[in-house]
């Protein structure tokens, strides 16, 4: 009497019977237990972290700080390019989709250190700025704001980047380069801001990217939810709920924030720089105006008419201004931009502390600061400033 054998699953998932293999491509019907033990085994495989992933995320760092110092948006393309896979991020949406700590604590330990190099060469790029900084900087404020095409960028790379990872003979490196670009980008910029001293970058930049990995997180996890990867039981839930709850706090804290000091619409994230105390201007006392008082004629009584006198002229003198001058407050120094607001093009930077400047009399407010037409002394260069770097001093005749 002979025992029926058991019947062998294969590990490899093309030498799956044709209709099994048929339906872990397809991964939207249920699949049996052996099925779905091969697919995650495979999948798990395709998202764990290597070494090429540590080097080339350092690689697109090097290369995105050149595309923000340069202001060049087709080096930030190719800084995209040459990021890794982002294998970790699906990582972290299949451990949410399946509810296991294990794995996803060590995807999170992956991208961590990959965000941290990333960090890393920015702050050493940051340090370099404070030698050479460019004119303007405007890719990376642009990169550590919130914004509704970063968001659709980040969402189409999410969710197409783990529907391609699970699916082994499909390639994920186009969505996982618009995947890139929102994750790292911001994390490098927040190492420049940290490392050259320029506020409104750093932690700006961190922001976005808890906010920006989150999403791509949940998103991917909702992909791998409807392909069919579910908790094996009711407590595998519970970590897709802590994820989202992550989520959820960080947008409702970052908005509220936001709103309470009424930064809606500002192109940064979260305001980190607090303005120093400036001097209260005393309105200077008009000059008195010195006018000729007419002698009144003596009248003299008699019979014959009186001649009619014709008025004195009064000769009046015009006062003149006394000019109104400041110096630059913090030690990082100030910018002076084209025009009031943080959205002007910058046009000079890097103006050193104590710098004279002379108050060219205008001001304006743009979404809560206070900005002023200002002369630098030196050199007679022109443009707005915000009126909290100053510190401006009383004026007083011969001051």
């Amino acid at each position: 009497m002979s025992l029926p054998s058991a019947e062998h699953i294969p590990d490899d998932p093309d030498l799956m019977p044709p209709a099994r293999r048929r339906r872990a491509r397809r991964l939207l019907a249920p699949l049996e237990a052996d099925e779905r033990a091969i697919v995650l085994d495979q999948l798990r495989r395709r998202t764990s972290p290597t070494f090429d992933f540590f080097l080339f995320s350092a690689l697109s760092a090097v290369i995105f700080c050149i595309g923000l110092f340069l202001d060049s948006p087709i080096v930030l393309v190719l800084g995209a390019v040459f990021a890794p896979l982002m294998a970790p991020v699906v990582g972290l949406s299949l451990g949410t989709a399946i509810g296991s700590y294990k794995f996803f604590a060590r995807s999170l330990v992956g991208m961590a250190i990959g965000s941290l190099l990333v960090f890393t060469v920015g702050v050493a790029a940051g340090l370099l700025g404070r030698v050479w900084l460019p004119a303007s900087l405007a890719q990376a404020y642009n990169s550590a704001e919130l914004s509704a095409i970063n968001f659709i960028v980040l969402s189409v790379g999410a969710v197409f980047t783990a529907a391609t990872m699970a699916h082994h003979e499909r390639s994920p490196a186009a969505p996982s380069v618009a995947l890139a670009y929102t994750l790292f980008l911001p994390v490098v910029a927040a190492g420049i801001g940290l490392g050259s001293g320029i506020p409104h970058l750093f932690p700006d930049g961190l922001v976005v990217f808890a906010i920006h990995l989150a999403s791509g997180v949940v998103l991917g996890a909702i992909v791998l939810a409807i392909l069919g990867f579910r908790p094996m039981s009711i407590f595998g839930y519970t970590l897709g709920g802590a994820v989202t709850l992550i989520l959820v706090a960080l947008v409702v804290g970052v908005g509220a924030f936001s709103a309470t000091l009424g930064w809606f619409g500002s192109p940064l994230a979260v305001a980190t720089y607090t303005p120093t105390p400036t001097a209260t201007l005393t309105p200077v006392p008009p000059t008195p105006t010195i006018t000729s008082t007419p002698i009144p004629p003596t009248l003299t009584p008699t019979i014959t008419l009186t001649p009619t006198l014709s008025p004195t002229p009064t000769q009046t003198f015009t006062p003149t201004p006394v000019p109104v001058y400041a110096r630059i407050a913090p030690e990082e120094g100030g910018l002076i931009r084209q025009a009031p607001g943080f959205d002007a093009p910058i046009l000079y930077p890097g103006i050193v502390q104590g710098t004279l400047v002379q108050l060219l009399g205008e001001s304006q407010e743009v979404k809560g600061f206070t900005w002023v037409h200002v002369r630098v002394v030196e050199d007679e260069r022109q443009g707005w400033m915000l009126q909290s770097l100053l510190d401006i001093a009383t004026p007083e005749p011969n001051w």
